[in-house]
């Protein structure tokens, strides 16, 4: 069979607030070098990034046009000499872009084995989640074994698996969601799982007034204010997104006076940084999914042609949990 020099792809042709910018159509398929292979996708998992990248609203700007897609897994359907991989094998897939397509080529250094035992959607959904939950908890929020943990929107996917490394970590952990639907499903983590809005006083009332040591905090705006009021001292406040929509504004006395830390959290940024580090916290990922501890949710699944609804779906905060794009021969 020739090797295909197209693949059917979301592509994104201008920014837009509405999606209007996406469309479904051909795109071209580079030729595979000695170190490349191709690999035909099987799921590709949403992250928040995906939806502010269409609007311009990311860090980083990918030149247009271009295809969505920062995770997802599939499977070799040709490779180089030199890639270190054989057709037919599983495997996980990252990247900054160009994943939300039924096939694409990349380095074979750039890809990673899928952990047994995980089913092909749920591996998906390990990489960018997973690996900003454990680079904000184990390595830079320094969590210990007996501290108190708060997770803001924790029926998302960075939250859900802030709870299970957290939790693995031997922290107790206090949960908070925006609905009573999503606190509920929360019931079942053994986590304290408070709302959104006026978690304060039951924060510093379960922790006998000393309130969180590490607050996991994706959301901003509001929820990030509150946090600062029931942070203990010397505690930590990660920063990992503002889902919110607003970027707080903190006057720099505060953290001063109570003596807690700031620390924003980009985990792809500290691996490309720091090399050594970024392989020991994809091996510890892929280690704790392996091992049952990452369980990523999955909350709802479109195939591609409906790829822009899922992204209207995440801008309406409509699912709970991860949203998975399924693709053409998976």
């Amino acid at each position: 069979m020739p090797t295909p020099t197209h693949t059917l792809a979301l592509v994104c042709d201008h920014l837009s607030d509405d999606l209007s910018g996406l469309s479904l159509r051909r795109w071209p398929l580079p030729p595979i070098g000695p170190a490349d292979v191709r690999v035909q996708m099987h799921a590709v998992s949403l992250n928040f990034p995906d939806l502010l990248m269409t609007r311009g609203l990311y860090q980083f700007k990918p030149g247009l046009p271009y295809v969505p897609g920062m995770e997802g897994a599939g499977t070799v359907a040709e490779a180089g000499p030199d890639s270190g991989w054989q057709v037919g094998q599983a495997v996980l897939l990252g990247a900054k872009q160009g994943l939300l397509a039924e096939q694409v080529v990349m380095q074979g250094a750039a890809l990673r084995p899928v952990p047994a035992g995980v089913a092909m959607d749920v591996a998906a959904c390990l990489t960018v989640t997973g690996l900003t939950a454990w680079v904000a908890l184990a390595r830079l929020g320094g969590l210990a074994r007996g501290e108190t943990l708060l997770v803001h929107g924790a029926r998302g996917g960075v939250g859900q698996a802030c709870v299970q490394i957290g939790q693995h970590l031997g922290a107790r952990v206090i949960a908070t969601a925006s609905q009573p639907a999503r606190l509920a499903a929360l019931a079942d983590t053994g986590a304290l799982t408070l709302p959104a809005r006026g978690f304060r006083d039951a924060v510093l009332q379960a922790t006998g007034g000393r309130g969180a040591d590490v607050i996991a905090d994706p959301v901003g705006g509001e929820v990030f204010d509150e946090s600062l009021r029931c942070i203990a001292f010397g505690g930590r406040l990660l920063v990992l997104g503002f889902a919110s929509g607003r970027i707080p504004v903190l006057d720099v006395n505060r953290p001063l006076i109570k003596g807690y830390s700031v620390v924003g959290v980009r985990a792809g940024e500290y691996g490309r940084r720091f090399p050594e580090r970024g392989r020991e916290h994809l091996a510890a990922v892929t280690r704790l999914a392996a091992a049952g501890v990452l369980r990523p949710a999955i909350g709802a699944r479109y195939p591609l042609a409906g790829a822009r609804e899922a992204l209207a779906a995440m801008a309406a905060r409509s699912v709970t949990g991860k949203i998975v794009v399924t693709l053409a021969g998976g």
